[in-house]
């Protein structure tokens, strides 16, 4: 009989003498804890896009000014000042585009319809700086500014998803006001002789000012992820006209120097607005 076979389990069973396998390995059960963990625990690869009901729209929107009477102006100063002989300068540019700056607040009514209210910055101006002889110097500013405050509506379109991704398209539309909007005509002398001082008239400033109701229309997406932040991407329509303007200094009437009609001010254009959206 071989050694051990004769021992005798304390209840009187033969003992066995073999290794016996463990039920737990731990190389099996990593496995096991990653399969669970993606089941039971939240992961952004399975996140959905986030639609917040209050949010904030910080824009920028390269855009077209119609600029009108202002333009005129330009043309006129151009024509009987500055190109003619014997100085025959170059004309100082018109004004046709700019930057709008926009904060907008966006709230979601229903599923479609957000309901929106703002304030922007709309500044143009064209610069030109001449240098008739050595020491001397004529500065050209012409400049407009306006702030319109606008309350509107966009009607959204159903989503398309895509994972973590949802992108709706939108038609929107509402009313502006164009407030504290002003125009800026100036022309500085540095050094210039008494001749030329004379030709062309001195230093001058005429500042004029009116305030005017408008409307917006704009069309576009707004893309939506599994952030607070997305992303609203238009083409934006303004109308701006405001007619009669005042001389800031007297309180007279602004004429055209074209037309010799009250002059106005058209600050309307087409642009390309980007906004980045911060959900509230």
């Amino acid at each position: 009989m071989l050694p051990g076979l004769d021992r005798v389990h304390p209840a009187g069973a033969p003992a066995r003498n073999c290794m016996e396998v463990p039920l737990f390995r731990p190389r099996s059960a990593v496995p096991a804890v990653l399969v669970l963990g993606l089941l039971l625990a939240p992961s952004a690869a399975f996140a959905a896009a986030e639609v917040h009901r209050l949010s904030l729209a910080l824009s920028g929107t390269p855009t077209q000014v119609n600029a009108g009477d202002v333009n005129d102006a330009i043309d006129f100063y151009n024509k009987t000042v500055i190109t003619v002989p014997p100085r025959g300068y170059d004309p100082l540019p018109k004004i046709t585009a700019t930057w709008l700056f926009d904060s907008e607040l966006r709230y979601f009514a229903t599923r479609n319809l957000a309901i929106t209210a703002g304030v922007s910055q709309l500044r143009a101006k064209s610069v030109k700086e001449y240098l008739p002889a050595l020491s001397q110097a004529i500065n050209v500013r012409a400049e407009l500014i306006t702030v319109p405050v606008h309350v509107g509506a966009a009607y959204y379109l159903q989503p398309y998803n895509q994972g973590d991704f949802q992108a709706r398209l939108f038609v929107g539309a509402g009313l502006e006001s164009y407030t504290h909007s002003r125009t800026t005509f100036e022309q500085t002398l540095f050094g210039t002789d008494s001749s030329t001082t004379a030709q062309l008239g001195g230093s001058f400033r005429i500042s004029s000012t009116q305030d005017g109701p408008g409307y917006y229309a704009e069309g576009g997406v707004h893309m939506f992820f599994a952030s607070k932040y997305s992303v609203l991407l238009s083409v934006l329509y303004r109308s701006g006209q405001m007619n009669g303007l005042v001389n800031e200094a007297t309180g007279l009437p602004v004429l055209d120097p074209k037309t010799g009609r009250p002059a106005g001010l058209d600050v309307g254009g087409v642009g390309f607005r980007m906004s980045a959206v911060i959900g509230l």
